[in-house]
C-alpha cells in the first residue's frame, strides 16, 4: 500500500471514526453536543468530501492532504475547547454562560448545553481534548503520507 493510499484511507477513517463516536455519544448516551462541539463536526464532514475526492478526482495528493488540514482544523477547535472546559481561559461568553432569563415558549426541546463544562472524561481527557489529540496527530500522518512519494 503506497502512501497516497494510506492517507485516503485514514483520511476518510479518521473523521468517519470521530464522527460516529459524537453520534453514538449523543443518541445513544444522552451527551448532547454543545455550540463548540458542533464547530468541531463541521470540519470533520468536510474531512470526509475531500476524502472522497481523493479517490475519484486528481490530483489525489492535494485532496487527502486537503482533508488532513479540515481534520486538523477540527482539532485546533478542540483544542481551543477543551482549554475552556479546563479553565485554561475564557470561553466564549454566549456559549459558555447561561441565559439570565428563560422564556418557557422560546426553549426548544433541545437541552442547553454548557461549553465550559465538560460531561465526559477518560482519564482525565474531555471529549474535546481527545478530538484534538487524535485530530493532530491523524492529520500530521496525512500530510507526511500524502506528500511522500515512492
Amino acid at each position: 500500500m503506497t502512501g497516497l493510499d494510506q492517507a485516503r484511507l485514514l483520511a476518510l477513517a479518521i473523521p468517519a471514526a470521530l464522527l460516529g463516536g459524537a453520534y453514538i455519544s449523543q443518541y445513544g448516551f444522552g451527551l448532547y453536543p454543545c455550540e463548540m462541539c458542533w464547530w468541531q463536526r463541521y470540519p470533520h464532514f468536510a474531512a470526509l468530501g475531500a476524502a472522497g475526492a481523493a479517490y475519484v478526482v486528481q490530483p489525489a495528493r492535494v485532496w487527502a492532504a486537503l482533508a488532513g488540514l479540515a481534520i486538523i482544523t477540527s482539532g485546533l477547535i478542540g483544542g481551543f475547547h477543551a482549554g475552556i472546559e479546563y479553565g485554561w481561559w475564557e470561553g466564549i461568553t454566549g456559549c459558555s454562560s447561561l441565559p439570565s432569563s428563560i422564556d418557557v415558549m422560546d426553549v426548544s426541546a433541545a437541552p442547553l448545553v454548557r461549553c465550559d463544562i465538560a460531561p465526559w472524561e477518560l482519564f482525565g481527557i474531555s471529549l474535546a481534548g481527545w478530538n484534538f489529540l487524535i485530530s493532530l496527530l491523524g492529520g500530521g500522518a496525512i500530510l507526511a503520507l500524502a506528500a511522500y512519494r515512492k
